[in-house]
């Protein structure tokens, strides 16, 4: 029996190498490994980026290719972003919210002196503490200027619309007419259907003499969530793009080109004193959830809608013929976490944004006036 005894040891020593060769090659920590190391590649990006803003540096730009934004949109963003929501509405128990709330605010630099409720054990959950309301005297209103703006956050972007190409941080552009979404027939939308590029902006610009003009803001995590109208105009289209939930904080807008394109989004168009006017929600990871206050018909990040898809939703009815009319400095929407405001306005060509590029700025200053 020795004889065979020897023969299965070293059978199993022959048959455990390969297995546990087997168990290393496995496609799991392979791909912790290599995401492990990309992410901690991007966070030296960052830092190297923050730092030379601090020096006053142009940041050279970078773009992702065809192989990353692919890669990075095969990531299950929009499936994480609804998980994460319902953990933000799970009710936490009352000795737990203090030091949960108080790690937020220490990590994101939230000013909660300006909040309409102080205390923290106030709030619920998560999702109550993100979308708290100020103060009604933290966030004067501008009444000088006629375009305010409408949150919280940081100019990444402003001026004049060239070429139908729009940018996003300077440098990066994205197309006007794949952000607003192409024109169809339909006497819903607020523009009629053209078959070019310049033919597209002039039919947005619908008065003489007039510019076409944009300014993008991005929400930080500590921002203030909410956002509110920045003028007085009349919304009349809803048109809603499912997209992806990628991150739009400055570092990744400076590095995907079209990123709000690829994005889930809400456009809101309508009419103001001049001419034209939109305002868009960029939804981006772990804020799949945007809400418009008067439109109970829009459910964002709903795994009922595919990617590369948009719905609308016209507001003028046979018995409502303009839309919803909005004041400058009204609740209009809130987002769950942090995201980006994008306006495109037609003004007259003399038309000032009160503005400089990388400014902080809160809702209710002044974005720019006649």
């Amino acid at each position: 029996m020795l004889p065979l005894r020897a023969f299965r040891t070293d059978a199993r020593k022959i048959h455990t190498a390969p297995a546990r060769a087997l168990y290393l090659l496995r496609p799991l920590p392979i791909l912790l490994a290599t995401g492990g190391g990309y992410a901690g590649y991007r966070q030296y990006a960052k830092y190297r980026e923050r730092e030379l803003e601090k020096l006053g540096l142009e940041i050279p730009l970078k773009l992702a290719g065809p192989w990353e934004v692919t890669l990075y949109k095969s990531v299950p963003t929009r499936l994480l972003s609804r998980a994460w929501g319902r953990l933000n509405q799970v009710e936490l128990p009352h000795w737990l919210r203090r030091p949960v709330y108080s790690l937020y605010i220490w990590t994101f630099g939230v000013n909660m002196k300006e909040a309409a409720v102080e205390d923290l054990h106030h709030y619920r959950n998560l999702s109550e503490f993100f979308r708290r309301k100020l103060k009604p005297q933290a966030r004067p209103v501008c009444s000088l200027h006629s375009v305010i703006s409408p949150s919280d956050g940081k100019i990444l972007n402003f001026g004049q619309v060239k070429n139908c190409e729009v940018e996003q941080v300077k440098g990066v552009t994205y197309s006007l007419e794949s952000f607003l979404g192409p024109r169809t027939s339909t006497e819903d939308l607020p523009f009629p259907p053209a078959t070019s590029c310049r033919s597209f902006k002039s039919q947005l610009v619908t008065r003489e003499g007039n510019e076409l003009y944009h300014c993008v803001i991005y929400l930080a995590p500590g921002d203030y969530h909410c956002f509110h109208s920045p003028t007085d105009w009349t919304v009349s289209h809803r048109r809603h793009f499912p997209g992806s939930l990628m991150s739009v904080n400055p570092g990744m807008a400076r590095w995907i080109k079209e990123l709000f394109c690829h994005n889930e989004r809400v456009v809101l168009t309508g009419d103001w004193k001049h001419g034209f006017f939109s305002l868009t929600a960029v939804g981006a990871t772990n804020v799949g959830s945007i809400r418009i206050y008067f439109d109970r018909d829009l459910h964002t990040n709903s795994p009922r809608y595919s990617k590369g898809s948009y719905n609308d939703f016209s507001f003028v009815t046979h018995t409502n013929k303009e839309g919803v009319p909005m004041r400058k400095g009204e609740h209009l929407g809130e987002f769950n976490l942090g995201s980006t405001i994008v306006l495109i306005f037609e003004a007259p060509k003399d038309f000032n944004f009160e503005l400089k590029a990388g400014q902080k700025i809160r809702f209710g200053e002044a974005l720019g006036s006649l």
